[in-house]
């Protein structure tokens, strides 16, 4: 579309931004805090609890991180369908999106439950015999709840999608609450341990599923889903769609495979390694907060006004998000660059685990603040242009390259242990945001087209 048919007025003011990135931000807090409470009070289990825990969410991190990249892909046709104010397209493609992330999920949990002790052990390796037991109690709970998670994220995504981030807000909200007092009752009540910790799982994002399917059924909203029974699919739109969402899936897929095969590095290193591993990933994942929410925020934004064609706008927006972005990240992490023992010694984990946690902390959230932003959220915008093959290629080759193989070499010859697993992590963050800024001032994302 020409610059000429670009809005003559603000696509979002003030007030708009403030509404979408709050809910935004507030929405990933409140799921990274359950997620830290959740490992908090599974820790009192024990080192084979968490460690068998960790491990399934290392892995269903990979299906989340490519059901989320198709519900990207989706969000980003509508986003760019509602800035041309093409409705019943968006609604088309809402509609789309919705068939297409839940037989994924299906597909993915159905595999998973045939052998779940079999996934683990060829993932992961030799593990020892009691993190078994707990990684293959989690991962039946975990693949069950799947589709109703597909459910959720999808929703999710089209309410972002029109710049209405306070659905999700109000759903994160509802689960996060069951899944945290149903854990709290059936850890410590009940004494269910990791069984408890599946089941709160489970039952929280099926609660999360039946809310957003029945607020995403209001005819009031730009886009809305009805008669979902009458299945449907449209080629065009499908093909749209998968334009963003399997390069973003097949990046997110590479770079956390990667993730599991460092994973399995560490789980030959011990279930001390282990812990240490997953409270720093814990905390890390709090340390991202602000900056996830606001990555979110970029693919709307920049969406709506590429959709429009307003290329100038879709800069200045994200001149402002990258500059909010990298300032909250800051308010979050310099307190654990300062504070890192206290915070660490929060959980019951070994005194070898404690150590090598306390030296990464501060390292990780000075990391967060400089390089994050740019690896992370800033790629968003591509994205949200089309230009997702790129990223794709520069995510999977950075994370194979420098990761995976930085990470045997930093362990099993420099003998760095759990910190050199990390270090390769920060050096694979600074080589991505040299590849995305240099793409960026290039001006090719200008070129790509989404939508017909």
């Amino acid at each position: 579309m020409e610059q000429s048919l670009a809005a003559p007025r603000p696509m979002f003011t003030k007030t708009a931004l403030r509404q979408l990135i709050i809910p935004l931000v507030l929405e990933q807090l409140l799921a990274m805090m359950v997620g830290l409470a959740a490992t908090v009070m599974i820790t009192r289990v024990g080192e084979s609890a968490v460690s068998g825990v960790s491990l399934v969410d290392t892995l269903s991190n990979l299906i989340i991180s490519i059901l989320t990249a198709l519900c990207t892909g989706g969000a980003v046709v509508c986003a760019q369908y509602l800035g041309r104010r093409d409705s019943g397209q968006a609604r088309n493609s809402a509609r789309q999106l919705f068939y297409i992330a839940l037989l994924f999920s299906v597909a993915l949990g159905a595999a998973l439950l045939v052998a779940p002790s079999f996934f683990i052990r060829v993932i992961f390796g030799s593990v020892e015999e009691a993190v078994l037991k707990s990684a293959t109690t989690y991962l039946v709970f975990s693949a069950i709840s799947y589709p109703f998670l597909a459910v959720y994220n999808a929703c999710a995504a089209l309410f972002r999608s029109m710049g209405n981030s306070r659905v999700s807000l109000l759903a994160s909200l509802v689960m996060n609450v069951v899944n945290v007092a149903v854990n709290a009752v059936l850890i410590f009540a009940l004494n269910l341990g990791v069984l408890g910790a599946g089941i709160a799982t489970l039952l929280s994002r099926v609660v999360a599923a039946a809310i957003m399917l029945l607020l995403i059924r209001n005819q009031n909203n730009p886009i809305f889903l009805r008669s979902l029974w009458q299945v449907r699919f449209n080629r065009e739109i499908v093909r749209s769609i998968l334009f963003v969402g399997v390069p973003t899936g097949f990046e997110n897929g590479l770079f956390n495979f990667g993730k599991l095969l460092v994973q399995a590095l560490v789980a030959s290193l011990g279930t001390s390694a282990i812990a240490a591993n997953a409270i720093l990933g814990s905390i890390s994942n709090l340390a991202i907060v602000p900056g996830l929410g606001l990555s979110l925020a970029i693919i709307t934004v920049f969406g709506q006004c590429v959709g429009a064609g307003d290329y100038d706008q879709a800069v200045e927006y994200l001149k402002k998000l990258m500059v909010y972005t990298i300032l909250s990240m800051a308010l979050v992490n310099i307190p654990l660059f300062l504070f890192a023992k206290p915070i660490v010694g929060i959980f019951p984990i070994s005194e070898e685990a404690y150590n090598v946690s306390v030296q990464m902390l501060p390292f990780l959230a000075i990391s967060n603040i400089v390089l994050w932003p740019w690896s992370f959220a800033f790629p968003n915008a591509l994205r949200a242009a089309g230009d997702a093959r790129f990223t794709m290629i520069v995510s999977a080759s950075t994370m194979w390259i420098i990761r995976f193989g930085l990470s045997y070499l930093f362990v099993s010859f420099l003998g760095l242990g759990v910190a050199g697993i990390w270090y390769c992590m920060v050096i694979d963050w600074a080589v991505r945001d040299v590849f995305f800024l240099l793409r960026y001032r290039t001006g090719i994302w200008r070129t790509k087209r989404v939508i017909r």
